[in-house]
C-alpha cells in the first residue's frame, strides 16, 4: 500500500485526530487560544505531521486533510470560540490550496463563518503561495480572518514579504527562543523585535517556550504571547477547554 493510500484509509478509519497547543499571555497568564495540530494514530504509534505531510504536499490529499482539520475544529471547538470571543484558533494551511476557494468553503461548511474573525491561517515565508493564494490571503483579511507568518527565524530579517502578503501575526521560531539564556543579555533579534513592536500593528507569538528565564526575557522585551511546554503540551479538545478555564482571571 502506498503512503497516499494509507493516509486515505487512515482518514476513512478515523485514525487522525487534532491536538491543541495553547497560546498564553505572558502578562496576564490567560490562555487566549491554541494552534490546531494534526496527529495520526497508526497502530500503536502516534505520528507527528513531519512524518506524513511532506508525502502529500502538492497532491489533492493536502487540501482534503486541511478541510478535515477545519471541519474537526468546527465540531470540537466551535462552541468554545463563540463562548470566548477574544480567543483564536490557528490553522496551518498548505499554500498550494489557497486561492482555490476551498478554505473559505470549508470554513462555511464547518459552521465557522460567524467566528471566522477568530481563526488564524498560518503560512511560512518559504511557502508564500502563488498569485491566487496571495489574493486569498487578502480576501481573508477583508473577512476578518487573521494571517500569521510562521517559523520566522534569523533569515527572515528582510521583511519584504509584508509588501506582498497581508500579515497580522509573526510567529517566532523555537530556534531563536533557544538562544535566550539567563546569563546573557538580550540577543540582537529580540532587541530588534522589541524596537519594532511600538511602531507596528503586528502581533508576535513566540514558539517553543520551555523555561522561566525565557519568559522573563520575552516579557522584558514587550512580547505578549507565547506557546510551548512551559505552559502546556498539545491537548485534546476537552483537556484544552479545561486548561483554558484554569487560565481565566
Amino acid at each position: 500500500m502506498s503512503e497516499l493510500s494509507a493516509i486515505q484509509d487512515g482518514l476513512a478509519q478515523g485514525e487522525f485526530f487534532l491536538a491543541y497547543l495553547p497560546i498564553c499571555s505572558l502578562t496576564s497568564n490567560r490562555c487566549l487560544g491554541a494552534e490546531a495540530l494534526i496527529r495520526w494514530r497508526r497502530g500503536s504509534t502516534v505520528l507527528l505531521p513531519g512524518a506524513f505531510l511532506p508525502q502529500i504536499a502538492d497532491t489533492p490529499l493536502a487540501g482534503f486533510l486541511t478541510y478535515w482539520v477545519i471541519e474537526t475544529v468546527g465540531r470540537e471547538l466551535g462552541g468554545w470560540l463563540r463562548a470566548h470571543p477574544d480567543s483564536r484558533i490557528h490553522l496551518n494551511v498548505p499554500p498550494a490550496i489557497l486561492g482555490r476557494g476551498g478554505v473559505a468553503y470549508a470554513i462555511t461548511q464547518a459552521g465557522l463563518r460567524d467566528v471566522a474573525h477568530q481563526l488564524v491561517l498560518e503560512v511560512t515565508e518559504q511557502d508564500i503561495p502563488d498569485k491566487l493564494g496571495i489574493q486569498a490571503l487578502r480576501w481573508a483579511g477583508r473577512y476578518g480572518i487573521h494571517v500569521a507568518l510562521d517559523d520566522v527565524g534569523v533569515a527572515d530579517e528582510n521583511l519584504a514579504v509584508f509588501s506582498r502578503v497581508h500579515v497580522d501575526i509573526l510567529k517566532i521560531d523555537k530556534s531563536l527562543v533557544d538562544q535566550l539564556r539567563d546569563e546573557e543579555e538580550l540577543p540582537h533579534w529580540l532587541k530588534a523585535l522589541s524596537a519594532l513592536l511600538p511602531v507596528t500593528q503586528l502581533q508576535v507569538i513566540v514558539e517553543g517556550v520551555e523555561q522561566e528565564g525565557q519568559v522573563t526575557k520575552l516579557k522584558a522585551a514587550g512580547i505578549e504571547l507565547a506557546q510551548g511546554f512551559y505552559f502546556s503540551p498539545p491537548l485534546s479538545a476537552e483537556a484544552f477547554e479545561v486548561f483554558a478555564r484554569s487560565r481565566q482571571p
